[in-house]
C-alpha cells in the first residue's frame, strides 16, 4: 500500500510559478511510476506528467510542455511538479498518483492517489 500526500496549491498571477509535492510512504518508491493529473470544473481528469520510477523518462501533456517540470527524488520518497508560465486554465485541482511498474497516461492504470491540491491562477 502506498500513501501519498500533497502540498504546494495555491493562488498565482498568470506568468507566475508553483511547486507542487507529492510526499509517498513505503520502502518500493522508486519501484512506482508517479504522474500527476488535475481536474478543472466541469472537466474529466486529465493526465498531466508522468515520470519512470527511476527518473529516467518524463512524459508531459501537450498543454504543459515545455512549461511544466515533473521530477523525484527517491531518497525522500517525493515527487514534485515544478509549473512555470502560469495560464489561467491551469486551473485545477492537482493530483498526484503511483503506478506499479511502467508509466501511463491512463486515469485508471494508477493504483493509488492523493487527496488533491487545489491551484489557481488568475488572470
Amino acid at each position: 500500500q502506498v500513501q501519498l500526500v500533497e502540498s504546494g496549491g495555491g493562488l498565482v498571477q498568470a506568468g507566475g510559478s508553483l511547486r507542487l509535492s507529492c510526499a509517498a510512504s513505503g520502502r518500493t518508491f522508486s519501484t512506482y511510476a508517479m504522474g500527476w493529473f488535475r481536474q478543472a470544473p466541469g472537466k474529466e481528469r486529465e493526465f498531466v506528467a508522468v515520470i519512470t520510477g527511476s527518473g529516467g523518462n518524463t512524459n508531459y501533456a501537450d498543454s504543459v510542455k515545455d512549461r511544466f517540470t515533473i521530477s523525484r527524488d527517491n531518497a525522500k520518497n517525493t515527487v514534485y511538479l515544478q509549473m512555470t508560465s502560469l495560464k489561467p486554465e491551469d486551473t485545477a485541482v492537482y493530483y498526484c498518483a503511483a503506478r506499479r511498474g511502467r508509466g501511463s497516461v491512463i486515469l485508471y492504470e494508477y493504483d493509488y492517489w492523493g487527496q488533491g491540491t487545489q491551484v489557481t491562477v488568475s488572470p
